[in-house]
């Protein structure tokens, strides 16, 4: 798949069927993940992978999205390491990267994935489930698995609401 294309094609997908997702594409999915670029290529991140099935009952309590965490076969929970940060900002922006490094492998493998922010209200429960470390700062959570489903369209404002060209309101 092109690039462009997979950017411009990839979709959240919150539905999964039960089939299971091999370790080998786990790998590769955060392997993807773990190239994107960090401040001196300090790699603040740090994941766990969640299968089970109390465990994701027990992080599903904790969202709105509770059904989509119930319902896939894996979770990547992404942190950042703050022992191995330089500067908040920068490092938070790097993991962003790194998450859409993973969609976009996710979505390249013919897979569906969608990125959960809103349990962050709740990331120190979800460091206890899961025995993180203080220094571990919940970023999101990644369900990750095959769509039930077909992706739906989106769309996208056009680029001179959002552009402008060499000072504010100048029209791109």
């Amino acid at each position: 798949m092109e690039t462009i294309e997979a950017i411009k094609s990839r979709r959240s997908i919150r539905g999964f069927t039960n089939e299971n997702v091999s370790d080998d594409t786990i790998t590769n999915i955060i392997d993807a993940g773990r190239w994107a670029p960090s401040g001196l290529n300090n790699q603040p991140w740090r994941f766990i992978v969640v299968r089970n099935p109390d465990t994701k009952v027990e992080l599903s309590k904790l969202t709105v999205y509770g059904p989509t965490i119930i319902n896939t076969p894996l979770l990547v929970v992404v942190f950042l390491d703050k022992e191995h940060m330089y500067h908040y900002v920068k490092d938070v922006q790097s993991i962003g990267a790194c998450i859409q490094n993973m969609l976009l492998c996710i979505h390249s493998m013919g897979l569906g994935g969608v990125w959960l922010g809103e349990i962050l209200k709740s990331r120190e429960v979800v460091n206890n489930i899961l025995d993180a470390p203080d220094t571990y700062e919940l970023m999101a959570v990644v369900a990750i698995g095959h769509p039930a489903s077909k992706p739906r369209i989106s769309e996208r404002k056009e680029l001179d609401q959002l552009v402008s060209r060499e000072k504010f309101g100048q029209s791109w």
